[in-house]
């Protein structure tokens, strides 16, 4: 009689070990999955807070722009007056020429600015960088995609708010002129 039950306890305590070590595997495996679900939320309030700033960063400097053109267009406003009527002609048409910018000359000065940036850094990194044709693009700029391509554009525009502009102003202002539709007044020299 008692071989039987002593078999059942032993069988019973087995199968209970057997359980126990299912649950604590499981366990286990939970608690891995945990700790990367919080190393992962970790990680997207790091990009989130990343990008708040990128965001209150680029608000600022739209609306400083915004300032300084302001600005500059009243100094031409004042100093119009001032040209002979011919100069006050072609002034107007050249401002004219230069409010009207199109999405893709915007596309191509950006991807310029990008290029520049890019250049500036490895110029940084003390690497030999030889100029590129208009219209390429390195070889080694990252595609914007998820991560990669927002932590490039975020350490691009960190150097662009610590005072180091893509491009000078006197390279933007060629650009703005260069780009510009020439007219009839445009063909005249001065």
């Amino acid at each position: 009689n008692q071989t039987p039950s002593c078999f059942t306890t032993s069988d019973s305590c087995d199968r209970i070990k057997d359980e126990f070590q299912f649950l604590q595997a499981q366990y286990h495996s939970l608690k891995l999955e945990c700790d990367k679900l919080a190393s992962e939320k970790s990680e997207m309030q790091r990009h989130y807070i990343m990008y708040y700033e990128m965001s209150y960063g680029l608000n600022i400097e739209m609306h400083k722009q915004a300032e300084i053109v302001k600005r500059l267009n009243g100094i031409c406003a004042q100093v119009l007056p001032y040209l002979s009527q011919e100069h006050q002609q072609q002034v107007m048409g050249a401002i004219e020429r230069a409010k009207q910018v199109t999405p893709p000359e915007m596309n191509s000065i950006i991807r310029q600015q990008l290029q520049v940036q890019h250049l500036s850094q490895l110029q940084g990194l003390a690497l030999p960088v030889a100029p590129l044709p208009l219209g390429l693009t390195p070889p080694t700029l990252p595609a914007v995609s998820s991560s990669s391509g927002l932590l490039s554009l975020s350490s691009i525009l960190a150097n662009y708010s610590h005072g180091q502009p893509p491009l000078a102003k006197e390279d933007k202002a060629r650009d703005v002129a260069e780009r510009a539709p020439r007219g009839d007044d445009g063909d005249k020299s001065d």
